[in-house]
């Protein structure tokens, strides 16, 4: 019959969840620590204990060697002569063992072994913990919750203590004491205190479980789940595909007017959960991600990459892109794809970008702008900038940058490509070649209807200042004279002769209509109708 000591140690075994004989050894480590403590020596000290009648005992270990001079150490070694004459039969390696007497041990030796007791019955405690759920990682298991903490919630699994942080955690799920859920195994970490068993109520593993549990058709393997996208708390997409053409994967999980979910979003508080028909084409497989948002057209853009271009009606954008891009992230976890998701609007500049950069668009060269002078054109070709475009899309900022211009130089660049583009600030004065006769005579003639174009040839040689033979030529040739000589086919006394008449009226209207038009091209290359100088 075993003593009342082991029949104690086999209780705390049972309690613990540990081996009696892992009890017994930290009770005979503990004994051997406290002999060697009270007779304050360095020697190798075992304790045995006997399960009948409880007693345990001390001895002192030394090893045998062949002879005194390979002995290094005299406390723990002894020569084999002098070993033989204590047990004739030892050989060398072995060891002889000599009793300690540990009836004199006193409290503080009890004291001390109770400690070791304790520290080595915790250290078993936590290899039995570690071993029984290390390699339990990602299972489903029924906990209880034991304490809530400010940011953790601590579960009992039974036979050991399971931490769930904050992260791992439901935002719409909140716990009472002694209530039972269901939580997925994480891991198994080893910390200073002990082993802690981290566990999850976001981790996909538990949905996949309760659709196992809720669907047949699931736990039979005829429908199978083949990815799943979650973010707890939020919304899962849930990617199902079906062995049995008969069988419908989603009105399976979904069940008769949706029983088979709606237990599934009430275990999870709420959560709301997208059931989708997996298709091993992408591109389909994309269109039914992004549901409920309609999908216009979906294109492959990187295959190494993994990357996808879609396509959605304006009206459809915000619902695809979902609230704070839940919907086309949670899309992106399920297809493991990236997802780069335009409107048609957008798709449509782009193209029309790419296009007009395959054209080149228009050019004008740098040189043209000539209030720059040689020095400031110099160093901005020298920097790249070749055209008028390029300088006028870039900031001062930019210029800056550009060696040799400063704060001044940018200001003066900034006015030069504004005079080029023919716009003037408030205030700024044009160049006097700007001032055109076109415009001045606009502003004379404001109010009577009369446009630029209507100006006599005199009016326009006038004021383009010609010299004075070319004015009196016109004033010769003016409207009056030009209508005399017409009324002089009447008159008898001015010609002579009828066809000298008309062939002198001719010559007449010729000439005129030849300075009209020569009066009229000089307008148009030197003044425009805005009255710029186009020189």
């Amino acid at each position: 019959m075993a003593s009342a000591l082991y029949q104690s140690i086999e209780m705390l075994s049972r309690d613990k969840g540990i081996e009696p004989e892992v009890v017994v050894g930290a009770v005979e480590d503990a004994i051997a620590l406290a002999t060697r403590k009270y007779y304050k020596t360095q020697e190798n000290m075992r304790a045995e204990m006997d399960r009948e009648t409880g007693e345990i005992r001390a001895y002192v270990y030394k090893t045998v060697v062949e002879s005194p001079d390979l002995i290094e150490d005299e406390i723990n070694q002894m020569a084999l002569d002098q070993a033989r004459e204590l047990a004739p039969e030892v050989e060398v390696g072995g060891e002889l063992r000599f009793y300690k007497d540990t009836s004199p041990l006193g409290r503080i030796a009890a004291q001390m072994a109770k400690q070791v007791i304790f520290q080595k019955v915790r250290e078993a405690e936590r290899d039995t913990v570690f071993n029984e759920y290390n390699h339990r990682a990602g299972e489903v298991l029924t906990a209880t919750v034991k304490r809530l903490e400010p940011m953790d919630v601590i579960f009992d699994l039974g036979k050991a203590e399971a931490r769930m942080p904050k992260r791992e955690q439901s935002r719409l799920e909140q716990f009472a004491v002694g209530e039972r859920v269901r939580v997925v195994l994480l891991r198994v970490d080893r910390a200073a205190k002990g082993p802690q068993v981290i566990v999850s109520r976001a981790a996909p593993a538990l949905v996949q479980n309760l659709f196992q549990s809720e669907v047949p058709e699931i736990y039979d393997g005829t429908v199978t789940i083949r990815a799943i996208a979650r973010e707890a708390g939020e919304r899962t997409k849930i990617a199902v595909m079906s062995r049995d053409k008969d069988v419908d994967p989603v009105g399976a999980c979904v069940g008769m007017k949706g029983m088979r979910v709606q237990s599934i979003i009430r275990e999870l508080r709420g959560e709301k959960i997208d059931i989708i028909e997996f298709s091993e084409e992408i591109t389909t497989f994309a269109e039914k991600a992004l549901q409920p948002a309609k999908v216009s057209r979906v294109s492959i853009t990187d295959l190494a990459d993994k990357q996808i271009e879609v396509i959605v009606d304006d009206t459809q954008l915000s619902l695809a892109i979902g609230k704070k891009g839940q919907n086309v992230r949670l899309a992106a976890k399920l297809l493991q794809w990236k997802i780069d998701i335009k409107s048609e609007e957008e798709k449509r500049q782009e193209v029309e970008q790419q296009m007009q950069a395959m054209s080149g668009g228009p050019t004008t060269p740098i040189e043209q702008v000539t209030e720059l002078g040689d020095a400031v054109l110099e160093k901005l070709i020298a920097a790249g900038i070749t055209t008028v475009e390029a300088l006028a899309d870039m900031t001062p900022e930019q210029l800056e940058e550009v060696p040799g211009i400063g704060e001044k130089t940018v200001e003066k660049i900034s006015v030069a490509v504004r005079h080029y583009f023919g716009q003037y600030e408030e205030g700024e004065e044009r160049p006097a070649a700007a001032i055109t006769a076109a415009a001045e005579t606009a502003s004379e003639n404001e109010g009577t209807g009369e446009t630029p174009m209507e100006k006599t040839p005199e009016a326009i040689l006038a004021e383009e200042a010609l010299d004075a033979g070319e004015v009196e030529e016109v004033r010769d040739l003016s409207t009056e004279d030009i209508a005399t000589a017409e009324d002089a086919e009447s008159n008898s006394d001015a010609f002579s002769d009828a066809d000298a008449r008309e062939e002198q009226i001719e010559l007449n209207n010729d000439a005129v209509d030849t300075l009209v038009d020569e009066a009229q091209e000089f307008s148009d290359e030197g003044i425009d109708n805005d009255g710029h100088d186009r020189g």
